[in-house]
């Protein structure tokens, strides 16, 4: 490729606050749960660059034509592949495409189609953006975008901040992380934290079921809590970890936890998976065993007595578990780990996600 900004190009990042940022100087949007991708073409060729310079062109075949037939013949695009299922993102749908085998590719690439979500311009034609104000290239990407069709969007934004707060608060039910903000005059800075992000926390108690040893020194050191809730039939199901510990506390946890692994798998909700090979099929939300995210990473796991109850902090839950890793408040000693059920969570109702792609040139 011979493009004003050819690739890899590592992609703008942003760092968490905890209230929107006010004052006029910021363009907020809703924040996309997917992977995040740069699209390079140049002409007869392009490129789906993953955060982590990757490419991505094998795992969504059905974004290729659209990307050749509605961009401009040289440019560079920043967004995101999102899949849009039973009215929400699905980003396990995502995962799954992540596959090495072609014909699984094609397949789920046939029953649940990816869409891409623009949401920013480095160069187009000869011209490279990246220095322009943010503002600037925004007017530029909706004239760029002006025609788009599906599977192909432009992000909504607004300079409103009441408009950004009831964005907060009505689409996350469709599976949105929260609401960007990002500096009008802004620069696009590659792997710079220059954007800020609002995302949703909630506290929920769980029960600590097992852990993870931390990677060295061998045994020395708590990795991570593997957490439970209990679900209307009274199956205790693996709903994530936590592992936001100081090395300090990660050492004083092998002491705290030691006697909760007494005699821990005799009687244990999740025994069927103490000797369970990964390789042979995963049972339902084990919580050891490898995935293609995994690497290869160990993660084997220790049982304890479901007799903890510990509080975390999340973000939103997912098809029954957490999206993202929970992090560690303080322990409940005053509740019972039979209160720790689903019922306790905050159900967010969905937003409509097609009307929210409809209005993504508005």
């Amino acid at each position: 490729m011979q493009l004003a900004v050819n690739p890899p190009v590592l992609p703008m990042l942003s760092k968490r606050v905890e209230q929107l940022p006010e004052g006029g100087d910021c363009i907020y949007e809703p924040k996309w749960d997917g992977f995040r991708a740069l699209i390079f073409r140049d002409e007869g060729e392009l490129l789906i660059q993953s955060r982590d310079e990757k490419p991505l062109n094998r795992y969504f075949p059905e974004l290729l034509d659209p990307l050749h037939a509605q961009l401009p013949a040289r440019c560079v695009l920043d967004g995101e592949i999102v899949i849009a299922k039973n009215g929400r993102l699905d980003f396990d749908a995502l995962q799954l495409r992540l596959h090495p085998a072609a014909s699984r590719v094609k397949l789920l690439a046939e029953r649940t189609p990816a869409s891409v979500v623009f949401f920013d311009l480095l160069c187009e034609g000869s011209r490279d953006w990246r220095s322009e104000p943010f503002e600037n290239r925004r007017r530029q990407l909706e004239q760029l975008l002006a025609t788009a069709r599906p599977p192909l969007h432009l992000t909504p934004a607004t300079r409103e901040t009441q408009v950004a707060a009831d964005w907060f608060a009505r689409f996350e039910g469709a599976g949105f992380d929260g609401v960007m903000a990002k500096p009008v005059l802004g620069a696009y800075e590659p792997d710079k934290r220059v954007m800020l992000k609002v995302k949703h926390e909630r506290d929920c108690d769980c029960v600590v079921a097992g852990f993870r040893w931390h990677k060295a020194p061998e045994r020395a050191a708590i990795g991570s809590l593997l957490l439970g809730l209990f679900s209307e039939s009274g199956a205790l199901e693996h709903v994530g970890v936590c592992a936001s510990f100081t090395m300090e506390k990660r050492k004083e946890l092998v002491d705290f936890l030691a006697p909760y692994r007494e005699n821990a798998l005799a009687h244990h909700p999740w025994k069927a998976w103490a000797g369970h090979d990964p390789a042979a099929g995963e049972l339902h939300r084990m919580p050891g065993g490898q995935s293609r995210w995994s690497q290869g990473k160990d993660l084997s796991w220790e049982p304890l007595r479901p007799e903890l109850v510990v509080e975390v902090a999340y973000e939103h839950m997912q098809g029954g578990r957490f999206r993202h890793m929970a992090q560690f408040r303080r322990w409940r000693t005053d509740k019972r780990p039979s209160d720790c059920t689903y019922a306790q969570l905050e159900v967010v109702p969905p937003q409509e996600l097609m009307a929210i792609f409809g209005n993504a040139r508005g």
